[in-house]
């Protein structure tokens, strides 16, 4: 049996003024550091193999600080852009409710919430499942299947791809599902790769 735990950014300087993120490779904030140490604290007594996060900072340092408040600076981590936020194109960058006022709420809703429409020059989630469905297939699922433990460290709506996938949910399911700054994920998986079990930790 393989345990995979994964969990988004903690915050970030965006996240705290309210702006669409996306690729843009922004800091956590003072606040963010403590919420990955928090993470950290949390995974005290689970042991990981390998690691993985994002090619953005925000999710490497959450998991660089996680790992070290848990004991496991030693693992191998790989980081990929398969893992990163959802590509919010035009909006990346704007205020969220500015956005809404330029737009129209509805549509800024549309945008944010619906699996497969996108914003301006942006990705939908359906989008951003198509990149990091096939990584996790490719790369992680065959480690898990030869036992190994791995730790996930990513964003918001790559996350919610992920969680769709494992937990078997529908477009609709996903999009109302909510993940937490920093909050671990645990999911504890059979020799064929179905969750026996997942929680918040």
């Amino acid at each position: 049996m393989a345990q995979l735990v994964i969990f988004r950014h903690g915050q970030s300087t965006w996240n705290l003024e309210n702006k669409f993120t996306g690729w843009v490779d922004v800091e956590l904030t003072e606040k963010g550091v403590e919420e990955a140490k928090n993470a950290g604290k949390k995974l005290k007594g689970y042991t990981f193999d390998l690691a993985y996060a994002s090619n953005l900072q925000r999710a490497q340092k959450t998991l660089s600080i996680a790992l070290e408040q848990s004991g496991q600076t030693n693992i191998p981590v790989t980081y990929n852009e398969a893992l990163n936020e959802r590509m919010y194109g035009d909006l990346q960058g704007l205020n969220k409710a500015d956005t809404a006022v330029k737009y129209g709420e509805e549509q800024v809703k549309i945008w944010r919430r619906s699996f497969d429409i996108a914003p301006p020059n942006g990705e939908s989630l359906k989008d951003t499942a198509a990149r990091v469905i096939p990584y996790f297939e490719s790369e992680i699922l065959p480690k898990l299947k030869a036992g190994k433990n791995i730790v996930i460290a990513a964003h918001g709506n790559s996350l919610r791809a992920l969680i769709m996938y494992l937990e078997k949910m529908t477009p609709a399911q996903i999009l109302e599902f909510e993940i937490g700054t920093a909050v671990p994920r645990l999911y504890e998986l059979d020799e064929n790769l179905n969750v026996l079990k997942a929680e918040n930790i």
